[in-house]
Order: C-alpha cells, then structure tokens, then sequence
C-alpha cells in the first residue's frame, strides 16, 4: 500500500507558529524532505523530532524526486517542509507534488505560514485579489524576462506581491519605479514574525529615495498597490484616438464584424457615439 505525501509548513521567523499537527506529522512520517538539513535540523532538535532527513532542493528536484516517489510507492510516508514557511509556493516542492499525483500518490497539506499572506494582511492593502509574482528574474539571468514580467505589472489591477533580497532590493525597487510610477503606493514588510518585524508603507519613490541613504536587511516581501482600472481605461481610449479612424476600422473588420457592429466597437473605444463615427467616415 502506497505511503503519503505531507505537504507541512513551518515557520517563517517565530518558532511558536509551527502547528501541532505539524510537529507530529514530522515525528511519524518515515522520511523527511528538507530544502537545507542544515537549516531544518536546528527546528527539528528544537521540537525533539529525531525523522531522518534527506536533501530536497532546486539542483536535485527532479531526480530527487524520482526517488522520493519510489519510496511512497513502497509504502513510506514523506513529509516535505521548506527553509521557511510552505513548501511548493516559490519553493522546489512544486515538483514533488507533481511527480506525486502522476503516481497517484495521496497528498495532503498541513496549512501554517506563509510569508506572501502574512506581508498581504499587514500592508493596509486591498486584500481580496491579489496576484502573487516571488521573485522577479535577476537581469542578469534574464533581463528580456524580467522586462516582459515587469510590463505585466504595470498593468496589474489587484494588489501585487513580491519577494526580494536584500542586496537586490534597491535595483527592484528603481525597475518598479520606472515601470509603475513613483506614486503607487508600496508596503515594504520585512522580518516577519520575528523581533524587529515591520511594515513600512510609503510610495514607490519614497522606497526608491529611503534606500538612497539606506542599507535594506532582511529579506522582504513587497506588497504593491494594483492599478486603478479607471487609468487603463483612459489610457486604452487615449490610444485608440490616436490611430486613424479609417485604421481604427480596419482592424474591427478584419475580425468579422459588420460595418454595423465595427462602427459600434470604434464608438466605444473611443469614447463617442456611433453617429459620431459614422459621420467621420462618411465626411
């Protein structure tokens, strides 16, 4: 009979936040998957939990993987957890779990924390969508990536969440700057749940002009302001406006629609009425 995959978080800073479910989850399972052992050992010999360990990470998670399933499909039970938090959000799990269901392995999570929702509830932000982005591309790994990511962005309507690092959070932050603006309004919550936590919440350009003269520590999580669906829609207009009406037609046309119907689109678009239109084209 095949074992289980749990899916456990633990946690971000606080060491009270681990559950009890949790900690006796990892005291029974057979094997634990760790993303650092050397990181996870200091939590498990805080908690007494004496699991043997082995190394799951970014550089073995295909392979590793493989293996870990084998040992489900044997009959053992696993538990994966990450350096922080939940495993599979921005975090090599991801695979495991897929290899997991291909075998048709049961998989279930034991919930705790999780940086992104803790930075969300604490940034003053709306919070009922959001979209989660973790770490953009570094440019120098991609910089046409990171770009293309960034120009999404600036679009985005719900509240954004970002993580960075501290060395790479003044770069972040001047990209944001240049893509979003420096009015959009920016939660920089760093050190969650742990001593010196704190939310700072300014403008773009208020973080871009903070770090001038500051250092960043800590690792960070950026909660973003999402844009106001109303400045798309001027900015939509003010483009299609632009364009030649004749050309504004054309590309209506060259969908299917009607004279009729494309008239109407043009109209909308622009912001006038279809008489409006029909008079131009015809003057």
């Amino acid at each position: 009979m095949a074992g289980t995959l749990y899916v456990c978080a633990t946690p971000i800073g606080n060491l009270e936040d681990i559950t009890f479910r949790v900690i006796n989850c990892l005291k029974s399972v057979d094997i634990i998957a760790a993303e650092d052992t050397r990181n996870s050992i200091k939590l498990l010999n805080h908690f007494d939990i004496h699991t043997p360990m082995t190394a799951y990470h970014e550089f073995n998670k295909y392979d590793k993987a493989k293996a870990l399933v084998n040992d489900m499909l044997n009959g053992k039970n696993v538990a994966i957890i990450t350096d922080a938090g939940t495993p599979c959000i921005s975090d090599p799990g991801e695979e495991l779990v897929h290899q997991a269901a291909e075998a048709g392995i049961t998989i279930t999570s034991l919930p705790g924390p999780a940086a992104a929702i803790t930075a969300l509830t604490i940034s003053a932000l709306p919070t009922r969508r959001f979209a989660f982005e973790a770490f953009l591309p570094t440019e120098k790994a991609d910089k046409k990536e990171r770009a293309r990511i960034l120009e999404e962005l600036r679009t985005e309507t719900r509240t954004m969440i970002l993580y960075e690092a501290p060395h790479k959070l003044k770069a972040t932050l001047k990209d944001l700057s240049k893509t979003l603006g420096d009015d959009r309004r920016i939660s920089l919550c760093r050190e969650l749940t742990k001593k010196h936590e704190e939310a700072i919440r300014i403008t773009i350009g208020e973080a871009v002009a903070k770090y001038e003269t500051e250092d960043p520590r800590g690792e960070y999580v950026l909660v973003i302001e999402g844009r106001d669906p109303s400045d798309i829609a001027a900015e939509s207009e003010a483009n299609w406006n632009e364009m030649p009406l004749e050309e504004h037609m054309e590309h209506y046309l060259k969908q299917g629609l009607s004279e009729k119907d494309a008239m109407k689109a043009v109209a909308k678009d622009r912001g006038v009425s279809k008489r409006d239109i029909y008079t131009q084209l015809k003057t």
